[in-house]
């Protein structure tokens, strides 16, 4: 078949490669990294996670777990080594990002049918294309991209902030402080590190938060900011009680040196199977380094920690996929096709699924077969349709939800019950459609 280029090799752009040569398409996987500016990336190798190393529950029956589910479904090349590279984290799937990234780039590196090329993409060129350069991309291709999508009369793009949080090493942590345990579990049990405050800590760490110095000085409309990662700065100001209510909230955790409730703890999860490292769980940040130290350093067990990596903040820019971009995420009249952040479709496991989506697409066209219609009662079937909706006004980055499928027939039912009632159908749906499409998974791609 034809060569399709993929630009980028994150989450998006490594699945598409894959699962494209999974179906006998040979690919040129154009990557900028090492030589490129990646202001978010800290490795060349691919699929690096750049925020939290957590790729949400893992629940069937939460809409998280129903994507995951979905990709098994349809043969993701990803999701299988994320999970063999999971660390422990309670009900999500939590991954150790040096040794996933290392595994995909491997994956990708012992693929016969990829042409892994290490130069920046500064133009798209002529044939099938999916670009898959994050949110990140350079300003030449960003360039090349705005220019394209105003060529076909839509808008380029909008813009949000993202943020990732702090590691420390965790020989450094204070364990006669930290306790173990994860909410209604069991003393000295569990996922999570808890770093326990009292009311005058609390308070105390809360106003040196909110009066720190920032990388970007601004105080942010909640249109700027990405809401699943605002910083933790941004959502103290928005009233003292507002982190213990949130990321630091207490509910379920007991301090063994007190016996009670600790009015509020600030959780710390592992970065790697060896637990050497930890990321301050709901604290990415715009604070400038040498105010992270002093400030983070407030936190119980955490007075003499060291820092593997500061938390950072960037800017994203993503298209304005219902205006620009047709339901299988091409813009018309063209060969060229997006995945993962850079449409606004926001997570790490959307992004997979993405650039899955956009190699079934791709495949479809060169074999003169029909688009991948994807059931809306679906976790991706229906974060595709509010994507590409044109009725949808006002588009930001958006996660799966239960709020984006259909609602269901019948009585109402209980919150439990009715996110039952989701996966039973959305699982039945796709299995069908699977079913239905034996022409997108042939040979060693079908799941």
């Amino acid at each position: 078949m034809e060569k399709v280029t993929v630009i980028g090799g994150g989450l998006a752009g490594s699945e598409c490669a894959l699962a494209l040569t999974a179906r006998g398409v040979p690919v040129r996987l154009v990557e900028q990294r090492p030589g490129g500016d990646a202001p978010a990336h800290h490795t060349d190798g691919l699929a690096e996670l750049v925020c939290s190393n957590s790729l949400k529950s893992t629940n069937p029956e939460s809409a998280a777990g129903i994507l995951k589910g979905e990709l098994h479904t349809l043969g993701s090349r990803l999701l299988p080594l994320a999970e063999a590279c999971a660390v422990p984290a309670g009900g999500a799937l939590a991954v150790d990002r040096a040794a996933f990234s290392r595994s995909v780039t491997e994956a990708v590196g012992s693929e016969p049918l990829i042409e892994l090329v290490r130069e920046e993409a500064t133009f798209i060129p002529d044939g099938p294309v999916v670009v898959a350069a994050g949110p990140l991309c350079s300003d030449a291709l960003f360039s090349a991209v705005s220019d394209l999508l105003e060529a076909h009369g839509t808008p380029g793009s909008l813009s949000f902030f993202d943020a990732a949080a702090p590691i420390v090493d965790a020989s450094t942590i204070d364990r006669s402080v930290v306790f173990t345990q994860s909410r209604y579990g069991a003393e000295g049990e569990g996922d999570y590190l808890n770093c326990p405050l009292d009311r005058g800590e609390y308070e105390a760490f809360v106003e040196a938060l909110v009066g720190a110095r920032r990388v970007v000085q601004k105080d942010f409309e909640q249109r700027d900011l990405f809401r699943a990662c605002q910083p933790a700065e941004e959502v103290a100001r928005t009233g003292v009680d507002s982190l213990r209510y949130g990321a630091m909230k207490p509910v379920g955790l007991v301090d063994p040196r007190t016996g009670s409730r600790p009015w509020a703890a600030l959780q710390l999860r592992a970065e790697n199977a060896e637990r050497s490292a930890y990321n301050l769980v709901g604290f990415q940040t715009n604070l400038a380094w040498p105010e992270q130290r002093r400030v983070f350093s407030m936190v119980p067990g955490l007075e003499n920690a060291e820092f593997f990596r500061y938390g950072v903040m960037h800017r994203n820019t993503f298209i304005d996929a219902p205006r620009a971009l047709d339901r299988t995420f091409r813009v018309p009249g063209t060969r060229v096709r997006f995945a993962g952040q850079i449409c606004g479709t926001e997570g790490y496991v959307e992004a997979v699924a993405s650039g899955l989506l956009a190699a079934l697409n791709t495949y479809a066209d060169l074999a003169g077969a029909p688009a991948v219609d994807l059931p809306r009662t679906g976790a991706l079937g229906s974060l595709v349709a509010y994507a590409t909706d044109p009725a949808t006004v006002d588009y930001q980055p958006m996660h799966v939800n239960f709020g984006l499928v259909p609602p269901l027939d019948g009585p109402r039912r209980k919150k439990r019950e009715r996110y039952a009632a989701y996966a039973a159908r959305a699982r039945a749906d796709l299995d069908a459609w699977v079913a239905g499409r034996p022409d997108l998974f042939p040979g060693a791609a079908r799941p």
